[in-house]
C-alpha cells in the first residue's frame, strides 16, 4: 500500500524552491499559549522546517518576541506566509526580511 497526497495538496518538493534566499520573521504576540504552535504550523504545513526559531517572553509588557528564518522560500509564498502570520490572533506585528546566501551555504543548510 502506497501513501498518497491528500487531494488539492500539492508535494512538497512541487513548490518554487530559491536556495540563496534566507527570510526572517520577526513577530510580536500576546503572551498566549496558542501563539507558537500556530505559528509553527504555517511552515510545517507547506513541508518546512526552519532554520532558526527563538522565541522570548517579555516580562514588561507580557508579549511575545518570535524570530523565524528559512531557506529556500520563493517570493510569493514568504509574502503569503507573512499575511497569514499577521491574521493569527494575538499577532501585533509581522516584520518580513530576506539575505542572499551564498551557493555554497545554501548548499551545507
Amino acid at each position: 500500500m502506497s501513501a498518497t497526497m491528500p487531494a488539492g495538496q500539492p508535494a512538497a518538493d512541487t513548490r518554487p524552491y530559491d536556495p540563496t534566499r534566507r527570510v526572517a520573521f520577526a513577530l510580536r504576540a500576546d503572551a498566549d499559549p496558542g501563539v507558537l504552535p500556530r505559528v509553527l504550523e504555517l511552515f510545517a504545513k507547506r513541508g518546512l522546517v526552519p532554520d532558526t526559531f527563538h522565541a522570548d517572553r517579555m516580562a514588561e509588557d507580557d508579549t511575545l518576541a518570535v524570530e523565524v528564518e528559512v531557506t529556500g522560500m520563493a517570493r510569493a509564498e514568504s509574502d503569503h506566509v507573512a499575511n497569514c502570520l499577521r491574521q493569527i490572533v494575538g499577532v501585533t506585528l509581522v516584520l518580513a526580511s530576506e539575505r542572499r546566501v551564498g551557493v555554497e551555504m545554501a548548499a551545507a543548510d
